[in-house]
């Protein structure tokens, strides 16, 4: 019996891909952030600018799949750059 295992993308393999049209799970959020899944559930609750879940199925059940746009996590990501160096300069 000939199985193959299915592997979540790395993040490098990630970026080769269309961000704007591309979503991605919480696990690749994390890679991404380096926030936890805790953080991040707690970012989308108290932070209005961090990217909002895209919902994979119809069920509005708790632990009904869900994804994340990539461009709006590298904007995410990119934004708190910013912030810092903004910081940094004043």
């Amino acid at each position: 019996m000939n199985t193959h295992s299915i592997e979540r993308p790395s993040v490098k393999e990630i970026q080769w891909v269309n961000p704007a049209t591309t979503l991605i799970r919480i696990q690749s959020v994390c890679d991404l952030t380096g926030l936890s899944r805790v953080a991040i559930y707690k970012r989308i609750a108290t932070d209005p600018t961090f990217p909002r879940q895209v919902p994979l199925s119809d069920s509005k059940a708790r632990g009904a799949p869900v994804g994340f746009v990539l461009a709006e996590v590298q904007a995410w990501c990119s934004a708190r750059i910013a912030k810092r160096d903004q910081e940094a300069q004043a």
